[in-house]
């Protein structure tokens, strides 16, 4: 069933204990960052102050005791827009989401839904879909038991073969 941004909003705040999240492209291209990437790739500097309202909502998430885990299957050497996204996650990470980075070749026997996920409290799965130039194109959300089993699977599996943020040196 499609979501509105807001609907997502939402989830994103409103979880009760756990959110989830698999990325599995190389290369996005969302609207709100790809102004900072080129400034990145500019050599210009960016202070993240546009990152500071996710961080909070994080923040939050910690002291009620909710648990934030994000998920990186990459292609090494990384492309630009991984690249750019290792270089600004540490306030994320600071903020209390556990960022973690998994090689492509380490889930090769892994089954991955084919579209990225958010899963929240088990209970609630939203895939996000994208263009072939990553731009987001719409969201779905689905509590079909076999979509839940299908991302939790895939993501604990993932999961155990990450490295965290703090480890993880991209090739």
């Amino acid at each position: 069933m499609p979501i509105s941004d807001d609907e997502f909003e939402r989830l994103l705040t409103d979880f009760e204990h756990t959110a989830v999240h698999l990325e599995t492209r190389d290369a996005y291209g969302t609207a709100v960052e790809l102004p900072y990437m080129a400034k990145w790739a500019a050599g210009e500097y960016d202070d993240l102050e546009w990152l500071q309202g996710w961080c909070a909502t994080l923040r939050r998430h910690v002291a009620a005791g909710r648990s934030v885990r994000r998920a990186r299957i990459v292609s090494e050497p990384l492309s630009d827009y991984q690249r750019w996204s290792y270089s600004i996650a540490a306030p994320m990470v600071e903020a209390g989401e556990d960022i973690r980075w998994v090689p492509r070749s380490a889930v090769s026997s892994v089954a991955i839904p084919g579209n990225d996920f958010y899963l929240f409290d088990d209970r609630v799965v939203v895939f996000l879909h994208y263009a072939g130039n990553g731009l987001g194109t719409a969201k779905t959300m689905s509590t079909d038991p076999h979509d839940i089993e299908l991302c939790r699977t895939a993501f604990d599996e993932v999961w155990s073969r990450a490295i965290s943020h703090r480890e993880y040196q991209p090739v």
